[in-house]
């Protein structure tokens, strides 16, 4: 590091986080990696806690240059009890509750103690949607005091998630210690803050703050570099790249295959017309059962995961953007949202209109949007965006509203919140004739 910014630099932040490079294929890798990234502009040292490359399936040094050189960066113990405690892939429930990277809790929690000795943070910070990152951030807040900012984005459980039982009551007894014990929590939408003070009406409602999450414009800048020396295929259909994970629960394609199938066979929609690309989709092969069954081969194809960067390069150069998000998704708002933005393509969104990721469109511009439950919804949809697509006509996102989602923009919000927190744990703290207190 270097020694002027460590002597500039008297705040640190203990940040644990499963999310980070190595580890890719993940929206939710940005969202550490780049307040990392800026918080040592803002005064902060970022000191982070993360898991062992081992427990990763998808790993590679695509974002490994991206952690800045002022982080301190630990990856503790951790196994994936599917993949290395399983037996013929088979292994004891209770073994992976709240979830498979629960071992991860053996060496958070000492490496974290020995981090906390030696750096003397003043702030804990985890982030969800492991659930395991919020135990160890609940046992590090005991044993040392700290105050704990705990990232919880979406909220940890709903009516029917997770659908096991079990495991629902499991991540209920941590979401309840995280929001009774952490200092702040951090929601991505209104909506999540709203189920929050529903929750936990004896909880003060200013417990509660919004950080949505956001794009990197450096990340873009490098995107658009490629981008540049793009040239449209001639004749080449229209092409709508839908980017990321594909869940069968909260982005059930059903609706929009069937509509697909309908369209295909009344000539509305034909492969010269039309072809959508799912990339990444972690769910390949469930995805491509469906796509034989509704016989839409020739308009829907898979494709692999690819680097990042190539992946907002494909943004930047695809006819549109596709966004599912199901109706019990209401109060979520998906991470890749924003970088569609960014990307200032037209975006056809499948989701429920009273929904958070509807309200987000609309806030920027953006009225293109239709149920992901509604066969006949997302056939009128589809069909009225294609044409205003066609026709140069589809709204783009507003420069307003791609200037307020930037990752900097964010990483500033967090600062001040870092700021107020060690402030008022200051003001708390009594003061003894003759203490010296050490930075």
């Amino acid at each position: 590091m270097d020694r002027r910014m460590g002597a500039r630099m008297v705040k640190r932040v203990l940040m644990i986080a499963f999310h980070f490079p190595p580890l890719r294929g993940s929206s939710g890798i940005q969202r550490t990696l780049k307040f990392a990234q800026y918080l040592p502009a803002l005064g902060w040292q970022p000191l982070v806690l993360s898991a062992h490359p081992r427990v990763y399936e998808n790993q590679g040094p695509d974002q490994m240059k991206e952690i800045p050189s002022e982080a301190i960066v630990h990856r503790a113990f951790a196994l994936d009890t599917r993949r290395h405690l399983s037996f013929r892939n088979r292994y004891v429930g209770w073994m992976a509750l709240p979830d498979r990277w629960v071992s991860w809790c053996l060496g958070a929690v000492p490496t974290g103690l020995r981090l906390v000795r030696r750096y003397k943070p003043q702030v804990l910070w985890s982030t969800y949607p492991i659930a395991t990152a919020n135990l160890i951030a609940y046992f590090l807040h005991k044993l040392t005091g700290l105050p704990w900012v705990a990232d919880l984005r979406d909220p940890m459980t709903d009516v029917d998630y997770p659908s096991n039982p079990v495991t629902r009551k499991v991540y209920r007894w941590i979401e309840d210690r995280t929001v009774e014990n952490c200092t702040v929590a951090v929601c991505t939408t209104p909506g999540a803050i709203v189920t929050y003070t529903k929750r936990y009406p004896h909880i003060p409602a200013s417990r509660f703050t919004l950080i949505e999450n956001g794009y990197d414009e450096e990340n873009f800048t490098d995107a658009a570099r490629a981008a540049a020396s793009f040239q449209r295929p001639p004749g080449r259909p229209f092409t709508l790249i839908h980017s990321g994970v594909i869940y069968p629960s909260e982005r059930d394609p059903v609706p929009l295959f069937e509509a697909l199938s309908d369209l295909q066979r009344t000539g509305e929609v034909t492969p010269q017309r039309l072809h959508i690309v799912l990339r990444a989709t972690g769910h390949d092969d469930y995805l491509a059962g469906l796509i034989d069954r509704y016989n839409i081969g020739s308009l829907v194809s898979l494709a692999p995961h690819i680097a990042y960067r190539d992946a907002l390069t494909e943004m930047l150069t695809a006819d549109g953007l596709l966004v599912l998000q199901a109706t019990n998704c209401n109060h979520q708002i998906p991470a890749k949202l924003y970088e569609y933005l960014r990307a200032r393509r037209p975006i056809l969104a499948l989701t429920d209109t009273i929904g958070d990721t509807a309200a987000a469109l609309r806030s920027a511009g953006i009225d293109t949007i239709a149920p992901l439950d509604d066969k006949e919804g997302i056939k009128a949809g589809l069909l009225h965006f294609l044409r205003q697509a066609e026709a140069g006509q589809a709204p783009l996102a507003t420069s307003a509203a791609v200037a307020g989602a930037s990752r900097r923009a964010r990483t500033a919000e967090l600062g001040r919140l870092l700021d107020h927190i060690t402030a008022t744990a200051h003001a708390k703290r009594p003061v003894t004739q003759g203490s010296t207190e050490e930075v």
